[in-house]
Order: C-alpha cells, then structure tokens, then sequence
C-alpha cells in the first residue's frame, strides 16, 4: 500500500469514531421514569410546574438553592432541586426544560429552561382586514 492510502484509510477511521462518539453521548427527551431507572446520567425532561405544591426559595438562608415539584409529559411527579437562584417569572412558565440528573427520590437540575406564554396569543385574532375587496 501506498502511504497516501494509510493516510486516507486512518482519516476516515477518525471520521468514523468522531461521528459515533457525538451519537453516543447526545442527550435525548426523557422522563422521570427514565432517569429513575438511570441514576446519575443526565437527562432532559419536559414537563410542568405543579402550582399546587410549595415553591422552596429563601433567597436570604440559601440563594443558590430553589425546589419545587415538576410533573413529566408521562404524569410522573419529582421533586426538583436546582442549586441557583429561582429564574424570574418562573411561576407563569408554561412548560420547564430541566437538564441533570437523579439522586435518589429527587432529580437535581443542572440548568433550567422556561417556556413562558407568548404575549402574542391570539387573544384577539380579527375576523377580516377591512372591508375592502383586492382584485
């Protein structure tokens, strides 16, 4: 063989455990069953913040320590402990996205993020543009 063919035959090996590593380790959408029966490796999970249960942040005792308790898009709820201060607006959040992991009976965010409702919601869609015809 020549070295030219080595080279190539060694780049595309490369290529191929590049590709196969970045598949491997892209985190998916999951849920709290999930990452209960995956302790310890990090998730994403979707779901909704469940306004019935206590919000826990005393920004004067801990402000980098904020719980509440999330409902997955499967029903299942954990309680959720994120070590930062609580996000602004958190309690009109539509949906929250929250990346970490479980420990136990708790799932510990490492990040937080916020679908918050849209201003423009079509709260007042008009039914025509005038009454003026185009042709």
């Amino acid at each position: 063989m020549k070295t030219i063919h080595i080279i190539i035959i060694l780049i595309l090996v490369v290529a191929v455990a590049v590709v196969i590593t970045t598949m491997t380790d892209s985190s998916t959408y999951s849920d709290f069953g999930e990452a209960s029966a995956k302790p310890g490796k990090e998730l994403h999970i979707i779901g909704k913040l469940n306004k019935e249960k206590p919000i826990e942040y005393d920004a004067q005792k801990n402000a980098n320590q904020f719980s509440f308790y999330m409902v997955d898009e499967k029903g299942i709820e954990k309680m959720v402990i994120y070590n930062n201060a609580k996000p602004q607006d958190f309690e009109k959040s539509e949906k929250v996205v929250i990346i970490g992991s479980m420990k136990g009976d708790q799932f510990f965010a490492k990040s937080l993020l916020l679908k918050c409702p849209s201003k423009y919601n079509d709260k007042k869609a008009p039914s025509k543009f005038g009454s003026k015809k185009f042709s």
